[in-house]
């Protein structure tokens, strides 16, 4: 404790000052010299509390120090003391640990960042003498499966007692399998989950990883059409473009009175096929490019009430038309945080859908109900078709897919992939003989 020289000098010079101060307060005792000795024996006492102060403050700091230290507080101020030399060392000391702690609790505050921003549902675990703490649960697997971010397994477990039982039944150790999982009592999703066992310092984590497959399927399913639909958009325009030019300049021949009649018919119809079929193709490339070129959601709150009505009205033209009764069943006062031009066009997509599901039935109805639980919002369309056909069921989604003639196959494509973009999703489900098409829309 006490290094330096100098403070080994000013402890010994104050002994010697006190065994000097006392050996005279007793020589002037034996030489009668009475009052001058107890004014001896006093400076003694001035002396020896001097001494006292000195080395208790000398202690008191160094234990202080000390004990922030061992408790991780950095945040005392030692710069009045700093200046003093006998605390070089532990100063040193102080800074260098505080420097570490702080180094460390930004590389914790980025890992931390990192999970959180990871697609993967992600807990890892902590042993505490016969249980296990949760040391970490990433936002993602706290908003995704709509647990809180507890602290104890056994919280976990009620929460979610399908996976918790899993990992039990192999004693936390490594596993690599599928489970299902229904999160708000909805239809049960598959998950990969993946869990490993390590120790670190004498203490056992666990680490689980939770990946949807089918969230993992359709994000490289989506990625290959996107990239195909680019090389076809590219190709189809390429072509598109002169075979257009041609026909104008054809069609501006054809009017010329040189050509015998006969001939000039049969230019007219072949100029106007291959019009129609340049106008086709470029509405069906474009159709394409908005999927590959869908752009970023610009999310703001708004009511959803007003934006079904004004899909409603944008749609009544074609509801007269076909005789279709339309009920607006929802009642709910909600904001909701979604793009309102891309969300307009998910519904619109979606009702007419509907309005062709219904072209060869007697009764028409169109539902629109709507209900939030939890943090989320569902949007439900329901018509009175003849439903989806068993065989197309996992094809309804696909681009390119589609059961009409006139049809380009991307409406059902595009609202899926803007719904995703808000981190919801599309799905459907048959209910009374009666199609549903739900969105779900998580509020972020």
């Amino acid at each position: 404790m006490f290094k330096t020289l100098q403070t080994y000098k000013l402890l010994f010079f104050r002994l010697i000052a006190i065994v000097l101060g006392i050996e005279i307060s007793i020589y002037f005792l034996k030489t009668n010299l009475f009052f001058t000795g107890i004014f001896g024996f006093f400076i003694v006492f001035l002396l020896i509390r001097e001494m006292y102060f000195y080395v208790r403050n000398f202690v008191l700091l160094y234990d202080k120090t000390i004990s922030s230290i061992l408790q991780n507080d950095f945040s005392s101020d030692f710069t009045k003391h700093k200046a003093n030399k006998n605390y070089g060392d532990l100063f040193q000391l102080y800074d260098t640990l505080k420097g570490r702690q702080n180094e460390q609790i930004s590389k914790d505050i980025i890992y931390r960042s990192i999970l959180n921003n990871i697609e993967t549902g992600i807990i890892i675990l902590e042993k505490q003498e016969n249980d296990w703490d949760i040391f970490l649960m990433n936002d993602y697997f706290s908003s995704h499966f709509n647990v809180p971010k507890v602290s104890k397994w056994k919280y976990l477990k009620n929460q979610l007692p399908s996976l918790c039982e899993i990992i039990e039944e192999d004693d936390f150790h490594e596993i690599k399998t599928s489970v299902e999982i229904s999160i708000n009592e909805q239809a049960a999703q598959t998950f990969v989950l993946q869990a490993s066992k390590t120790e670190i310092f004498e203490r056992e984590y666990c680490i689980v990883l939770l990946d949807s497959i089918q969230n993992v399927v359709e994000k490289k399913e989506k990625d290959a059409w996107v990239n195909l639909m680019k090389v076809i958009s590219h190709e189809l325009l390429n072509s598109i473009t002169p075979i257009r030019s041609i026909c104008q300049n054809l069609q501006d021949l054809v009017e010329q009175d040189s050509l015998s009649a006969e001939d000039l018919e049969d230019i007219k119809n072949s100029v106007e096929t291959m019009l129609r079929r340049s106008d086709h193709l470029q509405k069906f490339v474009e159709g394409y490019r908005k999927l590959a070129m869908l752009p970023s959601p610009k999310k703001q709150k708004i009511e959803l009430q007003p934006l079904i009505e004004n899909c409603l009205q944008i749609m009544n033209p074609l509801f007269k038309k076909d005789g279709i009764e339309v009920v607006n069943a929802i009642s709910l006062k909600h904001p909701i945080n979604v793009d309102p031009q891309q969300t307009e066009q998910v519904i619109i997509n979606l009702l007419t859908n509907s309005v062709y599901a219904l072209k060869n039935t007697t009764q028409k109805q169109i539902l629109i109900s709507a209900e939030a639980k939890e943090n989320r919002t569902y949007i439900k369309i329901t018509d009175t078709g003849s439903g989806i056909e068993k065989e197309i069921e996992n094809k309804v989604f696909l681009p390119f897919f589609t059961t009409r003639n006139e049809g380009a196959g991307i409406g059902l494509t595009l609202s899926k992939n803007i719904i995703e973009a808000h981190d919801g999703y599309v799905s459907f489900k048959t209910e009374n003989g009666k199609t549903v098409f739900e969105i779900c829309l998580v509020e972020g």
